[in-house]
């Protein structure tokens, strides 16, 4: 590939534009502002600094990476998709359904070659877990529980946490969609999962007009029932997943990159490599993608369900019972 694209300039613009560079270290690779702002000062890991999205179709990139606020990306990719340009939108899909449902519509128009970016479907011991989980190892699954957590002022260290994409409504902020992988994950793992009961809550703590903390309740088609917490104000950072089943309990902790199993006969370790460069994630969603694009393949099933999560998130806001933390 030659020429290579990223839309925005937040931290995880900035990763992929690095990871492009480690890749195709020939490639021309282009820099677009979100905002349509004019960008005069020298940006790290690109070639070109573009304001402008119909200049950056005229310079007919081969891959873009859309890395804007989630508001933003229909209208990024709608451009794209237009013109035949092959699009990674980082997480999550949009912002709103509605928003989504038109991304789809104009990708199955145009038989466009789209991926979504939920990178810890890569993480090394996620993929055991799937294969552990698909090979029924601990039997009927009858519960399962997430936990993400982290201090939201710690994540951008050189930004006021007050400033970040996160911490603001109207850039689609707020622990639902920043924190949606463990949504994506569970369907991955589990199938299409059905909203039962939801708590939203901010704190004086951080003071935002956005959810810093959501407890959810939910159930598969097959009856297991899931609840996960989402958080920004845990002082140490925390992802981890246990599924309950028949044969045992498996403990996935995905900060350690570990799997662990618990039943009658004691603990066993399944899974450990907790010095797993997590960048490699990132490569590995970006190379599988780009292989799809040179064997011509399209596949839309992610599409599709990153397109539920964004209707889960959706149902959650408009079910959920919302409340202040004193």
């Amino acid at each position: 590939m030659n020429i290579l694209a990223v839309i925005g300039f937040g931290n995880i613009a900035r990763r992929h534009r690095q990871n492009l560079k480690l890749l195709f270290p020939k490639a021309s690779i282009i820099a677009v502002s979100a905002s349509g702002r004019v960008v005069n000062e020298p940006v790290e890991f690109a070639d070109l600094v573009l304001s402008d999205m119909t200049k950056l179709i005229d310079s007919k990139p081969e891959l873009v990476i859309i890395a804007s606020p989630s508001p933003f990306h229909e209208a990024h990719a709608s451009a794209l998709i237009k013109n035949k340009i092959p699009v990674l939108i980082e997480k999550p899909l949009a912002s709103e359904p509605e928003s989504a449902d038109r991304i789809i519509s104009l990708t199955q128009q145009y038989s466009s070659q789209i991926a979504i970016g939920y990178c810890l479907r890569y993480l090394s011991s996620a993929i055991v877990i799937k294969q552990l989980i698909s090979e029924n190892f601990i039997g009927e699954i009858y519960n399962c529980s997430a936990t993400v957590g982290q201090y939201l002022p710690d994540w951008r260290p050189n930004k006021h946490y007050t400033e970040s994409v996160s911490a603001q409504k109207s850039l689609g902020g707020g622990a639902l969609l920043e924190l949606s992988h463990e949504l994506d994950y569970l369907h991955w793992l589990l199938g299409p999962l059905e909203l039962n009961y939801a708590q939203l809550r901010s704190t004086n703590e951080l003071a935002l007009d956005v959810e810093e903390i959501a407890d959810l309740i939910l159930t598969t088609q097959r009856g297991t029932v899931c609840y996960i917490h989402m958080d920004f104000i845990q002082k140490q950072a925390q992802r981890e997943c246990a599924f309950i089943g028949a044969k045992g309990r498996l403990h996935w902790n995905l900060i350690t990159n570990t799997i662990t199993h618990h039943n009658h006969e004691g603990t066993q370790i399944l899974y450990s490599q907790p010095k797993w460069d997590k960048n490699q994630m990132y490569l590995n969603m970006v190379t599988e993608f780009i292989s799809r694009i040179q064997n011509n393949e399209c596949s839309y099933s992610a599409l599709e369900e990153a397109h539920k999560t964004i209707a889960l998130v959706a149902k959650i806001k408009q079910k959920a019972k919302w409340g202040v933390v004193q």
